[in-house]
């Protein structure tokens, strides 16, 4: 029987030798990148500007990461699960990750506070914003910083938060 761990491990190795196969790590580096923080608070900002919904979206973007964020922190320095490029002997990354922990991952928790968050206000946009939340998702794994499941914890964190937060406002 295969541990859930070790399953976890031989599809981490599946799509980064895919993704290496493909040659998709300078695409993976491109949309992780724009995942990182920065990008959300540009597009908030300029839907505050530019429509009538963009204030509850600003709203509720905020609530979310004010939840997303403790436990975010919170997890990943209880679990302490080493990222692969520092765990695996045959792991490398594209990147040098921010820290040493990977479970779960903030890029894809943040990317579906976003995508949630995008749900709730602007529901003709979700297939866009799961997609590319998904996307960010995959690319952490492509570049190596992390494994499948980490991405799946974040993206419940991230979906997690933005009902929890939504209950408060």
């Amino acid at each position: 029987m295969v541990s859930i761990t070790a399953y976890d491990k031989q599809l981490y190795r599946y799509i980064v030798q895919q993704g290496e196969y493909h040659g998709l790590q300078r695409l993976a580096l491109s949309v992780s990148t724009s995942g990182n923080g920065p990008v959300y608070l540009y597009l908030a900002v300029l839907l505050l500007l530019v429509d009538s919904k963009g204030e509850s979206f600003l709203f509720s973007m905020v609530a979310a990461y004010l939840v997303e964020l403790p436990l975010y922190f919170v997890l990943k320095n209880m679990i302490r699960r080493p990222r692969p490029c520092h765990a695996l002997v045959d792991g490398s990354a594209s990147i040098e990750p921010a820290d040493k922990f990977s479970l779960p991952s903030g890029h894809t928790a943040a990317a579906f506070v976003m995508a949630t968050s995008v749900y709730f206000i602007y529901p003709e946009l979700v297939y866009i914003a799961v997609t590319w939340a998904l996307a960010i998702g995959i690319s952490r794994v492509l570049l190596g910083v992390h494994y499948p499941l980490d991405i799946v914890a974040g993206a419940l964190l991230g979906m997690v938060s933005v009902l929890i937060s939504q209950q408060i406002i």
